[in-house]
């Protein structure tokens, strides 16, 4: 059975949901191989995870030398592990890191590079979504290895057992690799919420909530459903949040199982950024909304009567 390389996104010795959608699509191409790159140790700490979700091999590459530079390292050691492996396809999930390292590695194995996918099947034939998502395609690389980026939230995870056996890949970083160091590093402070790109539910705000003080209605309604929270362009160019939260063209991609979109008209620039949700819900007061041509529930209303209400009753059915 041919191996499909998967690049493993993990933080504190946790593999992130995303890698795990990606070791499940795999397997709809051939046997998962799971590429770990970073500082020593990284993948002792995650290969338990990555075995659950059927790794046959863990390709490890780790070294302080590949964990001190951005992006052009970890291109070079996955174009090193792909030389090693002859893979039907190398896989990772769709992050502005993740396309980078996807480009300069189809560069240097002469792969074909299909952004953003969304579907795939057992033929390596890709679904994506354009022109704002509102033409669908089926695309298929048609020179050498195929290097796709996936969508968060387009496969569900589904355990399966591999065996995890580790593979040492050996890397000697050229100097163009080397010509941005980083210098120092900033931790983000993170709440409980779930990160927006890969949250499974997402309630954003829109232009509707009138003012910042407002947007807390938006924050409660997340937090009962334990959501991500979003927002659209009119809100952060308002100052209200700030741009990490915006949804849309310009801002974040998402694709959750569940969009609330609260008070939010529905432009294309927000649009093109959600409607790829399996189940969009839309509370705005304006019957004529873009957003309700999208939404598989609506609710014609008020927000600052609608969404309280909602926060209360998903309480109650929670305790």
């Amino acid at each position: 059975m041919a191996e499909v390389l998967v690049l493993v996104d993990a933080v504190d010795g946790k593999v992130k949901k995303p890698t795990l959608e990606l070791l499940t699509a795999a397997r709809q191409l051939g046997e998962p191989g799971a590429v770990v790159i970073g500082a020593p140790g990284t993948a002792d700490a995650v290969s338990d995870q990555l075995a659950e979700f059927g790794a046959a091999k863990v390709y490890v590459a780790e070294s302080d030398e590949i964990a001190a530079y951005p992006v052009a390292p970890k291109a070079e050691a996955l174009a090193a592990v792909v030389e090693q492996a002859s893979p039907a396809a190398v896989l990772l999930a769709s992050s502005g890191e993740n396309k980078e390292i996807a480009a300069r590695l189809a560069l240097k194995i002469g792969g074909g590079l299909l952004y953003d996918a969304v579907g795939l099947d057992a033929d390596g034939n890709v679904t994506q979504q354009i022109f704002g998502a509102a033409i669908e395609v089926t695309a298929k690389s048609s020179n050498g290895t195929p290097v796709i980026t996936l969508r968060p939230n387009s496969f569900a995870p589904e355990p399966s057992t591999g065996a995890a056996e580790k593979v040492e890949v050996s890397v000697t970083l050229s100097d163009a690799a080397k010509a941005a160091k980083i210098t120092d590093s900033v931790v983000e402070e993170k709440g409980s919420r779930p990160q927006l790109s890969d949250a499974s539910v997402v309630v954003s705000g829109g232009r509707g909530i009138g003012k910042a003080d407002n947007f807390s209605i938006i924050e409660k309604l997340a937090d009962s459903l334990g959501a991500a929270v979003g927002a659209s362009r009119a809100v952060v160019d308002a100052g209200w949040v700030p741009h990490t939260m915006q949804v849309g063209q310009t801002g974040v991609t998402v694709s959750p199982q569940l969009y609330v979109a609260v008070g939010i008209s529905g432009a294309i620039q927000h649009r093109a950024g959600m409607q790829t949700s399996k189940t969009i819900v839309a509370i705005n007061k304006d019957a004529e909304a873009p957003i309700f041509e999208l939404a598989d529930f609506g609710v014609v209303g008020d927000l600052f009567e609608v969404a309280p209400q909602l926060t209360d009753e998903i309480t109650k059915r929670k305790g």
